[in-house]
């Protein structure tokens, strides 16, 4: 197969048509109205973690990389825990925390940051691709299909060209479609030797933090590509053959737009929950109850005596006999996992395995 010359950004054809405007409408409405509501919330990082642990799931999924939620539990909570795959799943999660932490600091995205998410990913540090001979193929038949950029100097030359163009506010093209062109390129230019589809989607809610369109990571684009996974690489492949790309921002408008719906459905039903096991605690549980203790229960889904001993200010007897009492009451569930004994919010964590 002839190789593919990726062009520079910004693309040389109309990107915005009739059905991406109509499209782009929908998905800016619905992204507003979840940004709206979540900004309502006082304790963003309940939203934000249970949001990360499905998108970690769901991105590495795609790559054929998968967990279940139990798995994942494991991993997170503990060293000794969770299947490779978790692990995986988990470090995932990781990179995509540091990457927003990175966004609100510099606000920008640039190749020395997608190259440190990509690390922590992979949890190594190979870096930029310096050998050639990497290709893409088609998963049943094994036919070559993409010939990414080869050389490590054409590879820097495209991410230098990508980070203008994440970085430039020229008000020319809505950042939803920009972003839809930001995936393809960044996916396209494949910089890394593994690990580029899941940098890939961090980059994604990444600019949507750093265009304001949202204040959190919150919005998880992965449950629908995994859902419609055939057509994101089929879609990615007649960007390159035919230059046309109302599809594939078709599709990605469509995947935010969905995902947003979603998602505040999501925040709805934890919020509604964070305040459903606050009154039940402070009536069942009155010594015990305070605002800082419900923020521990829900910042992950499960938690430990050392989190609520640090937390809270108190000895580790006292943390215990709490998580004790709660458990006691029906509001957590424990289980030892290697040598530690950990708590879990199951009401949470079955809100987050079926997140609507």
């Amino acid at each position: 197969m002839k190789d593919y010359q990726l062009p520079m950004l910004p693309p040389a054809v109309e990107l915005e048509t009739k059905p991406v405007l109509k499209q782009l409408a929908r998905a800016n409405r619905a992204l507003a109205e979840l940004k709206g509501y979540a900004d309502t919330i006082p304790n963003k990082h309940i939203l934000i973690n249970a949001a990360m642990i499905n998108e970690s799931k769901d991105s590495s999924a795609i790559e054929n990389i998968i967990t279940t939620h139990d798995d994942l539990y494991r991993a997170m909570s503990s060293d000794v825990g969770g299947t490779p795959a978790a692990k995986e799943v988990a470090n995932y999660r990781k990179a995509l925390w540091h990457g927003y932490q990175l966004i609100k600091k510099h606000e920008m995205i640039t190749t020395i940051m997608i190259v440190e998410i990509q690390g922590l990913i992979e949890n190594n540090r190979a870096g930029i691709r310096k050998l050639p001979g990497t290709v893409l193929r088609n998963d049943q038949t094994g036919e070559i299909i993409y010939t990414p950029p080869s050389y490590e100097s054409e590879i820097r030359k495209l991410l230098t060209n990508l980070e203008k163009y994440i970085n430039t506010d020229d008000n020319t093209v809505d950042p939803l479609i920009k972003l839809a062109v930001i995936h393809y390129q960044f996916e396209s230019i494949h910089p890394f030797y593994d690990g580029n589809g899941r940098t890939g989607r961090i980059i994604n809610i990444l600019y949507l933090v750093l265009q304001e369109l949202l204040d959190s990571p919150i919005l998880y684009l992965s449950g629908y590509i995994i859902r419609n996974k055939a057509a994101y690489y089929r879609l990615f492949q007649h960007v390159r053959v035919s230059d046309d790309w109302e599809a594939w921002i078709l599709y990605m408008l469509q995947g935010i737009e969905e995902m947003s719906v979603e998602t505040l459905k999501l925040v709805k039903h934890i919020n509604a929950e964070v305040e459903k096991m606050s009154t039940e605690i402070k009536s069942t549980l009155p010594k015990i109850y305070s605002r800082e203790l419900i923020d521990l229960l829900f910042h992950e889904f499960y938690t430990k005596i050392v989190y609520v001993q640090e937390g809270l200010g108190v000895t580790r007897k006292t943390a215990a006999g709490y998580l004790d009492s709660l458990e006691k009451h029906g509001f957590l569930v424990s289980e030892k996992i290697g040598k530690e004994k950990i708590y879990q919010n199951r009401r949470l964590y079955d809100l987050i395995k079926t997140p609507t």
